[in-house]
């Protein structure tokens, strides 16, 4: 639903939404319940990622996890004119990285904290 919001919808394309029954029930009202439990789930999802999108702490998050795609290698990485020699280099330049935490518990926490 964070990708629906964030692209001002669905448009051109559209959700494949299947309400299929658990048990092989052909009961009609089954099949009825099946369809509004599968959309109070979707607009459960809209209401959710919606307090995610104006909290704004889970894209922060994710913009700091990924800010090395914001530097000048990685905009050429990301280009793709990064070739192996150039990369090498600064590599050998750098030395050994230091890897910084992901920080996935804080980011499920954000997300659940939305539900």
């Amino acid at each position: 639903m964070s990708s629906v919001v964030k692209n001002d919808g669905l448009a051109p394309g559209g959700f494949n939404f299947d309400a299929k029954l658990r048990r092989e029930s052909t009961d009609v009202e089954d099949l009825f319940i099946a369809h509004i439990s599968g959309m109070d789930t979707m607009a459960r999802g809209l209401r959710n990622v919606a307090k995610l999108i104006e909290d704004g702490s889970l894209d922060e998050l994710v913009r700091k996890r990924y800010q090395s795609f914001d530097t000048e290698i990685g905009a050429m990485i990301e280009a793709g004119k990064g070739d192996f020699e150039t990369l090498e280099k600064k590599v050998l330049e750098w030395g050994e990285p230091t890897v910084p935490s992901g920080k996935q518990e804080l980011a499920e926490m954000l997300f659940q904290s939305a539900l």
